[in-house]
């Protein structure tokens, strides 16, 4: 742990998830991004996936191993999917909002 520069984390969470960037800045909510309006939202949420996408194949650069690889590659699919469901939900949005009986802001 000490050599992984994890000591700190594991004295104050153990084996607890403790989630924290690639960098080992602790999560907060300062980054969650959130306007309240749905087409923003969701187009931050699409790219949030696909910078999650980058990170992995990034990682994926770094791995020589097939075994720590496949999963990570599972994990990079998973990002795809997750941006053609935000999409979907995006149009489904963008469809209600042209909708001259939806009431949306002030």
């Amino acid at each position: 742990m000490r050599e992984a520069g994890l000591d700190a984390a594991y004295a104050d969470h153990g084996l607890g998830v403790y989630p924290m960037t690639a960098a080992g800045s602790a999560f907060s909510a300062d980054m969650i991004q959130s306007t309240g309006n749905p087409v923003a939202d969701l187009y931050e949420d699409m790219a949030a996936e696909q910078k999650a996408k980058a990170t992995y194949e990034y990682l994926l650069d770094l791995i020589d191993d097939p075994d720590a690889a496949d999963p990570i590659k599972f994990l990079r699919e998973r990002e795809v999917v997750h941006f053609q469901r935000f999409g979907e939900a995006l149009r489904c949005v963008e469809e209600r909002l042209e909708n001259k009986h939806m009431f949306y802001g002030k």
